[in-house]
């Protein structure tokens, strides 16, 4: 009798487990609770608190969330050095190519619905790219280091919405071979805020240029998925602000994630430093990035603007780097994909699409001898790098681990065997750091179960 009333139990308890899992939300909890250590996670504070003493950084904000619970989340140093403003934890970022990601999980909701399959050519929903273009540097002068001198080709292929989720559709941000074309057509750089030009209508012009390489063939980071956003215009029939915000962050509740800010928020919206000569320096308000590491003369801090994700045009919504984020939403973001597609009660993705953009892509039969060119034991998923060989990378983490990060040096990682989820944002660009690095060995030496 007491055997059965076990089982029975047991039988209830694994059938409601998957039912609590989806009321699952970020909330605070002490560390020790979740296997992690509140004095280990203290070394964060004075690690960052030292960056910000030393003047290395102007101030961060750190999250970490393991088992669904929040474990860790400081601010630490100055939101506006010369302003005296506090960092607080609901400051707002840019968080540049951090976008990435929410747009690539936009593409697969649109696969999920049937309106789209990955293997669908680029051209069958946007025709200006049924024929494109591809700019090699000769071969001689390659070795010379010279890649300007080149010659025009047709592309091997077209461009399928896969290559362009794992980087290999062969566009860059318009400094390859090519990229005097590319600059006499306006379009260089991953900084959209400040354009007149509906993304789309940008994308359109950018099939008329010269590729980076042939589809399929290499790794080249780039305007991919600002494509993958204007196909999601196509698409969906809305601009893309509209469906991210009506498909993805109310759903989530996340309340804070904007192209452009409300007024209302524009305190919050903390100030883009760069580092010069070791030093921090306001950046100016005037214009668009422009600092370049091997040009002094532009080491002035005049690589950002603070009004133009405020003022600017609002037509121009970037899918590889336009968005705005607070740490708590992206966080949630993340526990979405770490929940295998569904955050407190609401499915965003089934658990197969999560599946498969955080496995490797590259360098198997389909992206032949395709490698990941920056980090060794990493690969590349739809929309995440992923740790394939966590020995050959060689640092503190876990196979199968995904991230990304920002050009106004933010990071983020999910670590599914570890059930871990951390969110870093600070705005420095550019900048030479071992921060990264650090917070890394951080929260993985507090991890004490």
């Amino acid at each position: 009798m007491i055997f059965n009333y076990l089982r029975f139990c047991i039988i209830i308890f694994f059938s409601i487990v998957p039912y609590l899992m989806l009321g699952q939300v970020l909330e605070i909890d002490l560390p020790e609770t979740n296997g992690m250590s509140s004095e280990r996670l203290s070394n964060i504070s004075t690690v960052f608190s030292d960056y910000v003493d030393d003047g290395k950084l102007p101030g961060v904000v750190v999250l970490a969330a393991r088992n669904g619970k929040i474990v860790y989340h400081q601010a630490i140093g100055m939101c506006d050095i010369e302003q005296k403003t506090p960092m607080q934890k609901d400051n707002i970022f840019r968080i540049a190519s951090q976008t990435k990601a929410i747009v690539s999980v936009g593409i697969m909701m649109l696969q999920e619905e049937g309106k789209i399959l990955l293997s669908d050519t680029l051209s069958k929903y946007i025709p200006e790219f049924e024929h494109t273009n591809v700019a090699l540097a000769l071969s001689k002068q390659r070795k010379k280091g010279n890649m300007n001198v080149h010659r025009i080709v047709k592309a091997k292929r077209q461009i399928r919405i896969r290559d362009l989720m794992t980087h290999t559709s062969g566009i860059g941000y318009g400094y390859g071979p090519a990229k005097k074309k590319w600059e006499k057509a306006g379009i260089q750089g991953w900084y959209f805020a400040h354009r007149g030009e509906p993304i789309l209508e940008t994308v359109k012009r950018m099939a008329k240029l010269p590729m980076d390489a042939h589809p399929g063939e290499r790794y080249v980071y780039g305007y991919s998925t600002d494509i993958l956003g204007a196909l999601i215009e196509v698409i969906s029939g809305q601009p893309l602000n509209v469906f991210l915000k009506e498909r993805i962050f109310d759903p989530l509740g996340m309340v804070d994630t904007h192209f452009y800010l409300p007024q209302t928020k524009a305190s919050r919206l903390s100030v883009v430093y760069s580092q010069c000569d070791n030093k921090l320096l306001r950046a100016a308000e005037d214009g668009a990035p422009q600092f370049e590491w091997d040009d002094k003369e532009k080491c002035t801090g005049n690589n950002q603007t603070q009004g133009q994700y405020l003022n600017g045009p609002r037509v121009s919504f970037s899918g590889g780097a336009g968005l705005l984020s607070t740490s708590m939403d992206y966080a949630i973001f993340l526990q979405m994909m770490l929940n295998n597609g569904v955050y407190d009660g609401t499915r965003i993705l089934s658990r197969k699409s999560v599946e498969l953009m955080t496995d490797n892509h590259l360098d198997g039969d389909h992206y032949k001898d395709v490698k990941f060119p920056w980090d060794w034991g990493v690969g590349f998923g739809l929309g995440f790098s992923v740790t394939t060989d966590a020995g050959d990378r060689g640092v503190l983490g876990s196979l199968n681990e995904y991230g990304w990060g920002g050009a106004y040096h933010s990071s983020y990682w999910v670590d599914p065997n570890e059930k871990l989820v951390v969110v870093y944002f600070t705005q420095v660009t550019p900048i030479i750091l071992d921060d990264h690095q650090k917070l890394r060995n951080l929260i993985y030496q507090s991890i004490v179960d």
